[in-house]
């Protein structure tokens, strides 16, 4: 039987196993954390349970897709839940939207709070949405690097759509332009950090990510984010996939121009396929040493990364839900620093993520956990101690302020994770948690392919490579890699 070899055990690493296991493959996958699922990992401090990663789920059809290619009911192993509320919002005057999934509600609930005609909301989303009908068969479920994907009938309309898609101008300016109230503005801006980018950089087709929660949904799985990847890792151990933990790869062995297999512990270990599930820089600099690296690649602009602070709070917050947004009063200026001065804001936008809100048992009975992130540069060589400790005390001044309550005196247990760490448990370089940026119009074409030009057999999936990062884009990166790899 052919083998494929995976290096890597995040969640693209974990879709890529399933698929090629299915299409006939014999499957080793290298991991070299002791667990699967890469960023989406737990922990439990002093009983308080946290996601350590993601903490959106959206487009869950494409875990249900990997189940039902192996026969099996997803939702035996995978329950979730469709969200009502899509997160609630706080701004500094006191002005609160706690946004509804449904769009009628939406719509109306927004325009009375934002005071923006019901309309223009309504034309807003629907735009999104075309757009993202659009793009989505091009831009996210196909290579961008095979000459066929640009044959089809699909292709060429959303080519001859370029000008309405917003490529030309930013998607703050987009904002601008399709809103008066810069609430509502900020409110859709904020969408350009599910890839990492700066809202005043990166191009208003990037409009179509609000689709993905208010047309498509937000979900909650049974059990929180990680048993998303515990439950394709069991899927995948079902099948006959092998998993070896704890064994970094060192190098990936090519012969003649092809892959010939990977080196683990100065043994080698041949393979007719290899994927990369590890970032695209490392997988270069670290394991294809021998090889010429495609630097117009690896030297793009990082995405941002983050600054995550875990709290066990002794006390239950009624006006919060799964997710929270606390936005900064200067937004322009909160990514000037991120992305020009690789630093922190004195007054950053606060994300709070409470898993205890649909899961009770993941706090002690009358408190919560607090998943608290605010988006930082990656790891520059700067003094993360001292920004650790001017972002912990602008969170609690800001936090309290806004919620009438002295936060100190809440926490109960606390870990921090860093871009430091974030890069040390994933290899993602300098902590980025989206490989490149995407803030330029042809972001989406520099992204590295899912194969290799040089090597044969070589196959790239995760959220450095295309169609970029994210749960639901590291899935599809793993379904473009299956759909390249031949038949053995």
């Amino acid at each position: 039987m052919a083998r494929a070899c995976i290096v890597g055990a995040g969640i693209a690493g974990l879709a890529s196993a399933i698929r090629l296991r299915e299409k006939g493959y014999e499957v080793s996958v290298f991991e070299a954390n002791p667990y699967p699922g890469g960023k989406m990992h737990a922990e439990i401090y002093d009983g308080y349970r946290f996601d350590l990663g993601p903490s959106l789920f959206t487009l869950p059809h494409l875990v249900d897709e990997l189940f039902e290619l192996c026969g099996v009911d997803p939702k035996v192993h995978l329950p979730y839940i469709r969200k009502e509320v899509l997160c609630h919002y706080f701004w500094e005057d006191g002005t609160r939207f706690y946004a509804p999934a449904d769009t009628a509600r939406f719509v109306r609930e927004a325009a009375q709070t934002f005071g923006e005609p019901q309309q223009h909301i309504l034309n807003y989303l629907e735009k999104n949405q075309r757009k993202y009908e659009l793009t989505a068969p091009l831009f996210l479920e196909k290579s961008l690097h095979k000459f066929q994907t640009y044959r089809s009938r699909q292709t060429l309309k959303a080519l001859l759509s370029a000008g309405g898609l917003g490529i030309f101008t930013s998607l703050n300016g987009l904002n601008q332009a399709s809103f008066s109230n810069p609430k509502l503005v900020q409110l859709f801006n904020r969408y350009a950090t599910y890839n990492g980018s700066n809202p005043y950089k990166t191009p208003g087709i990037m409009s179509m990510i609000p689709h993905l929660e208010m047309g498509l949904g937000t979900y909650y799985p049974k059990g929180g984010m990680h048993r998303i990847p515990m439950s394709l890792y069991e899927l995948a151990r079902s099948r006959g996939v092998a998993f070896t933990f704890n064994t970094p790869v060192s190098r990936i062995l090519t012969h003649k121009g092809r892959a010939a297999g990977i080196r683990v512990d100065e043994k080698d270990i041949p393979a007719d396929v290899v994927v990369s599930n590890m970032d695209i820089f490392p997988t270069y600099r670290k394991m294809l040493p021998d090889h010429q690296a495609p630097e117009r690649t690896l030297s793009q602009e990082r995405s941002s990364s983050a600054l995550i602070f875990y709290w066990g709070m002794n006390r239950e917050f009624p006006d919060l839900d799964l997710h929270n947004i606390f936005f900064s009063a200067d937004y322009p200026g909160e990514f000037r620093k991120i992305f020009q001065e690789k630093s922190l804001s004195a007054d950053p936008t606060v994300y709070i993520n409470i898993t205890a809100k649909e899961s009770p048992e993941d706090a002690p009975q009358g408190g919560e956990n607090w998943f608290v992130m605010i988006n930082a540069p990656g790891d520059y060589g700067q003094d993360w101690n001292v920004l650790v400790e001017q972002a912990r005390k602008a969170i609690l001044t800001k936090l309290s302020r806004m919620l009438s309550v002295s936060l100190e005196d809440c926490i109960a247990v606390e870990q921090v994770l860093t871009p430091v760490g974030i890069a040390a448990r994933t290899s993602s370089y300098r902590g980025a948690l989206y490989g490149a940026a995407s803030n330029n119009r042809f972001a989406a074409f520099l992204r590295h392919p899912n194969f290799s030009h040089r090597v044969k057999d070589l196959y790239f999936a995760g959220g450095s490579v295309h169609p970029g990062g994210g749960i639901p884009l590291s899935l599809l990166s793993a379904k473009i890699v299956s759909n390249a790899v031949p038949t053995p």
